[in-house]
């Protein structure tokens, strides 16, 4: 348990603005292990081969899940579905996104359920839509996917494909309210092998620690990160809507300081996607990109953006598996409808 609030505050920062709020997910995952013990941390050589590993997450818009909070029964519900489907119990939860509160409530629901977390996950970051994992980029088939929502709800899908997956699982949790728990990529210990990011969660974790006790937090989890500095200032437009289950918009920051006289706009879908400077990328998906409070550097969600707020923007780079050729067509920007090539973080901030 006492992990909880260092795994809480890297994965917000691996959220890069979406995910969910860390805050519901480490509450949840504090309930749950007083009630149901402590969670061990498995890696996938600690798992028989034929082991099922059920990655879990929640799907929808994140400003609705605030309001809409998994109830307890849910990941029940789909490990009975999981049992019912394969004829063996799962024998481990993995968080799909260790980014924001998708990165902690697995936490409660492996308690919940009495399993083990797997130390790894399907994107390394946080992504908006359903096929925007490793397992998908690695050429798993994208054949099942498993819904249950608050009210009882247990939807099986079998998508044709992963886009198919997307749209699918995107209607039904629309029709749950813009919110709901999925399993998808139910996979063997043997079929997980190269197509999952290991160590995330011990990486979010270590992220989290390395603002602990420091008189420099922001200096700290930039070294952490390997971050650039984009931007420090104040944050002054924000525009939200949440539609088709998402939550997109822009939020602009004024440069304050040495940042005088700068803008930085960042473009949202549930995260952070794009950073403009003066029409100018600097930072781009699906390389990370945080914004975080100035003095503590503590993550701050996109639904959790107002005005006035003193931030200051972090970019870095993502697993290299998302610079794939495979990896950029599923998660890269074009994937989100820009017109843009994709250009590491590094080589576009070279030069300030």
């Amino acid at each position: 348990m006492s992990d909880i609030p260092a795994l809480a505050r890297g994965c917000a920062v691996l959220g890069t603005g979406g995910g969910g709020d860390v805050r519901t997910g480490s509450l949840a995952a504090i309930r749950a292990i007083r009630e149901h013990g402590e969670v061990p941390l498995v890696e996938l050589d600690d798992l028989p081969e034929d082991a099922l590993i059920v990655p879990l997450s929640g799907i929808g818009a994140p400003t609705v899940s605030h309001e809409m909070i998994h109830s307890a029964d849910e990941p029940g519900r789909i490990a009975e579905e999981v049992e019912r489907l394969f004829g063996r119990p799962p024998s481990a939860i993995m968080s799909s996104e260790i980014g924001g509160s998708n990165g902690v409530a697995p936490v409660a629901w492996a308690a919940q359920l009495g399993l083990p977390l797997l130390d790894a996950d399907g994107m390394g970051r946080a992504f908006p839509e359903v096929q925007m994992v490793s397992m998908y980029v690695a050429g798993l088939p994208a054949d099942l996917v498993i819904m249950s929502d608050i009210v009882g709800n247990v939807v099986t899908i079998r998508p044709v494909d992963g886009l198919w997956s997307e749209r699918l699982a995107r209607a039904v949790c629309v029709a749950a309210g813009s919110t709901a728990l999925m399993a998808d990529y139910v996979l063997t210990t043997a079929r997980a092998r190269g197509a999952v990011i290991e160590g995330t969660v011990t990486r979010a974790i270590e992220i989290g620690r390395a603002t602990e006790g420091t008189p420099d937090p922001l200096g700290a989890l930039q070294e952490s990160l390997g971050a650039v500095r984009l931007i420090t200032g104040k944050l002054t437009d924000v525009e939200r809507r949440t539609t088709g289950g998402f939550v997109r918009g822009t939020a602009t920051i004024e440069g304050t300081g040495d940042d005088r006289g700068r803008r930085l706009t960042l473009e949202l879908q549930n995260e952070n996607l794009v950073a403009l400077e003066d029409g100018r990328v600097r930072a781009m998906v699906p390389d990370l990109i945080t914004v975080v409070d100035t003095e503590t550097a503590g993550a701050i969600q996109t639904e959790a953006l107002r005005y006035g707020q003193r931030v200051t923007v972090l970019a870095w780079p993502c697993d290299p598996l998302w610079r794939t050729p495979k990896g950029l067509d599923t998660a890269g920007p074009r994937a989100f409808g820009y017109d843009l090539d994709y250009v590491p973080v590094e080589e576009l901030t070279a030069h300030g």
